[in-house]
């Protein structure tokens, strides 16, 4: 098939794609590696057709893009679902693409139309009103500190997602994406959950190199707060916009000076 176009984009030998709709020369030319998956072709027909667009801007969506890019296939765990996700399971063709979400209704909405995204329910046991205590009393819940903390069955600690299906529990994640559950009034779930099993995750792992976790809606102040907490100041790579992008070290994997067993963070 021959498509004739105006194409007025420009290649660029900067890395990733630019927010003006640029491609680079290197995203090019790894794409010639690829043959498109059914997940790519339907992303590019529903997005091409459809007025509702990802959440995220185009240059946050850059900064998981070059590094899903760069492992692809990989495990990669996205908490929610929503307008973008057949976007996020089209940029790990060939690898495992999980989103949770708390509402499900959404998720029957959703699979509907596109029934092969997988999907789990997740019932988050905490509400946004209790971010400040939850973060000041953790430390006194020995179920929740390291570095014996874990998530499956943990209901003592109540930050740890301690019910979810094993096959979460069973992978290592590559890439996490904490973009839910929603956290923008007091009676919501909040991110505290979320990003507290993403840390414990990225400490667990026992593969070769980090883990990438990405945090949406770091202008709000639970998500702030939470991520210096557990997601630690220390592994900020790089920002844009609303979302900071972490690499998390296996403890196993720290340095002398970081392997403070007893803290998320190291001093």
């Amino acid at each position: 098939m021959l498509v004739a176009g105006g194409f007025r984009g420009q290649i660029s030998n900067k890395p990733g794609p630019s927010s003006t709709g640029a491609y680079t020369t290197a995203t090019l030319l790894a794409a010639e590696d690829y043959s498109a998956t059914p997940t790519q072709l339907l992303a590019i027909l529903h997005y091409a057709t459809t007025k509702v667009v990802p959440q995220q801007s185009r240059a946050e969506i850059s900064l998981s893009f070059n590094v899903l890019q760069s492992l692809a296939p990989c495990n990669f765990l996205v908490f929610g679902l929503g307008h973008d996700s057949l976007m996020w399971a089209s940029l790990n063709p060939r690898g495992t693409t999980l989103f949770l979400e708390e509402d499900p209704k959404w998720v029957q909405s959703i699979l509907k139309h596109i029934p092969h995204l997988r999907a789990r329910v997740v019932q988050y046991p905490t509400r946004l009103a209790e971010a400040d205590r939850l973060l000041s009393a953790y430390k006194e819940e020995p179920e929740c500190l390291p570095p014996d903390v874990r998530l499956k069955g943990n209901t003592g600690c109540k930050l740890a997602l301690s019910g979810l299906e094993d096959e979460v529990y069973d992978k290592e994640w590559d890439v996490i994406m904490v973009d839910a559950p929603r956290g923008y009034f007091a009676a919501a779930p909040g991110r505290m959950g979320a990003i507290f099993t993403a840390a414990v995750m990225a400490r667990e792992r026992t593969r070769a190199g980090v883990t990438h976790v990405f945090l949406h809606d770091v202008d709000r102040r639970v998500e702030r707060m939470y991520a210096e907490e557990f997601l630690c100041r220390k592994y900020l790579v790089e920002s844009e916009g609303r979302i900071w992008h972490f690499e998390i070290p296996p403890l196993s994997n720290r340095t002398a000076g970081d392997a403070d067993a007893s803290s998320f963070c190291p001093k």
